[in-house]
């Protein structure tokens, strides 16, 4: 177990076991996101990227600047152009909306990605507070999940390799001396670490990752092993069309590109 600052992190256990699941992903040619790839001029935005790495690292410091975190502000739609376009006239919008527009704009860039929800132990009983919303990016060339939070910024690596989200938990747990966030201090990587940790129990994601035309609302949690499966957020709000799973095996698969049509 390590600590961070005054805080005691377990490492979360999980199943490795096979489980079959139907994940669907985005096509890079898919004109919604031809639109956003060349409306806001992606591919020049990474031009000079070495990595796919590379690749995140520079659309996530991108959305991240586009606007303060407001945690309140919800919009209208939750696609990427529309968020966007909000933004351009002065609207400010939540973690989850950082998410959605990087995700957007890497799958527009061929980089298969999901947003991934995060919930704290106690999602159920907690008033406020008990989610947060990330991406998490599959990398072609590393052939490994990379995690990426665009409300901080930060995308983590491990002794300077990729790593995801339930990779990040473990290292925190275990070895964060060997963490990295570019661009990060020691003082505010110790303070991302220490609020960051807790939303690192429940983790889950839509089968279908498409941004829009999703064809089924289905969602996967993967629970840690021995911890109850959630069926309410916040006290209020059932958690519905969700299916469970101990497996990290199962919940991250290698992603394969829906054909056009």
């Amino acid at each position: 177990m390590n600590v961070i600052g005054a805080m005691p992190i377990p490492m979360l256990q999980f199943a490795d076991h096979e489980e079959a699941y139907e994940f669907i992903w985005n096509n890079p040619n898919d004109q919604y996101l031809a639109d956003l790839r060349t409306k806001y001029e992606l591919e020049k935005l990474v031009a000079g990227a070495k990595s796919d790495l590379d690749r995140v690292r520079i659309v996530s410091a991108w959305v991240s600047g586009l606007w303060h975190h407001d945690g309140w502000n919800t919009p209208k739609q939750n696609d990427p152009l529309y968020i966007l376009d909000q933004v351009q006239k002065g609207e400010q919008f939540r973690c989850v909306e950082y998410a959605i527009v990087i995700n957007g704009c890497l799958n527009a860039l061929g980089i298969p990605s999901r947003t991934l929800s995060l919930k704290t132990a106690d999602v159920e009983t907690r008033e406020f507070g008990a989610g947060h919303v990330v991406v998490e990016a599959w990398l072609r060339d590393a052939k490994r999940w990379t995690f990426a939070d665009g409300q901080w910024n930060a995308v983590p690596t491990y002794k300077n390799e990729p790593i995801s989200a339930v990779e990040f938990q473990r290292y925190i747990a275990k070895d964060a001396s060997r963490l990295r966030i570019e661009g990060f201090s020691r003082k505010n990587k110790t303070i991302y670490f220490e609020w960051i940790a807790e939303y690192l129990y429940y983790f889950d994601v839509a089968l279908d990752s498409r941004g829009v035309g999703q064809s089924t609302p289905q969602r996967l949690m993967l629970v840690p092993s021995g911890a109850p499966q959630p069926t309410v957020f916040q006290r209020n709000w059932p958690i519905a069309n969700m299916a469970y799973t101990n497996s990290a095996r199962a919940f991250y698969p290698t992603p394969v590109l829906v054909s056009e049509d």
